[in-house]
């Protein structure tokens, strides 16, 4: 008898580890910084597995955006790495984090942030019909301009400083994400 049950526990444990394997392969997943992201989980579900956004991660924790940024949404979020936030001038980040910052952290964090979710494809799209250039609105109520260069999508900020999306179209439960090289900044 016992035997039957170990054999039992071993088939259930074996059909749900095959489950589990099956949803995540049905799952188009992208690699951020190292880590899978899977579409059915939400942008800071997986933000926080990439080791190329702790940095994003520390600053949206600090600014209380995580709440936000795991609700219904859509948003659009385009996502600077380690590597742009360095590209800002030493002292930065540090600065922005500090407790007296939070409404500055917040501008800049949501200045990265479109409400509704802007996939690749839409992108293009409305660089073509702006006749090279898209206006999009962010959740701070600034704006950021979107075109291309080769089969590249750029962003320009409010005060001429482009980003360059590297990894596109990065889908989560509520919305997508877009790579970038740098930070962009609001008119101060």
């Amino acid at each position: 008898m016992k035997t039957k049950n170990i054999f039992s526990a071993v088939v259930l444990s074996l059909s749900l580890f095959a489950t589990t394997l099956t949803f995540a392969q049905k799952e188009k997943t992208v690699t951020v910084g190292g880590a899978p992201m899977y579409p059915s989980k939400n942008i800071v579900e997986n933000a926080v597995n990439s080791k190329d956004h702790t940095t994003l991660v520390a600053a949206v924790k600090a600014a209380g955006l995580v709440e936000t940024l795991q609700s219904k949404g859509p948003f659009t979020v385009f996502a600077p790495t380690n590597a742009a936030f360095d590209k800002l001038p030493k002292g930065t980040v540090e600065t922005l984090l500090k407790p007296e910052n939070l409404k500055t952290l917040q501008t800049i964090l949501t200045y990265h942030v479109v409400a509704g979710k802007v996939n690749a494809a839409d992108l293009v799209s409305l660089i073509k019909k702006g006749n090279g250039k898209a206006t999009l609105k962010t959740v701070s109520g600034g704006t950021l301009t979107a075109w291309m260069k080769d089969k590249d999508i750029y962003l320009t900020d409010e005060n001429g400083n482009s980003s360059k999306v590297t990894i596109a179209d990065v889908n989560q439960s509520n919305g997508v994400i877009h790579v970038v090289d740098s930070v962009v900044t609001p008119k101060a």
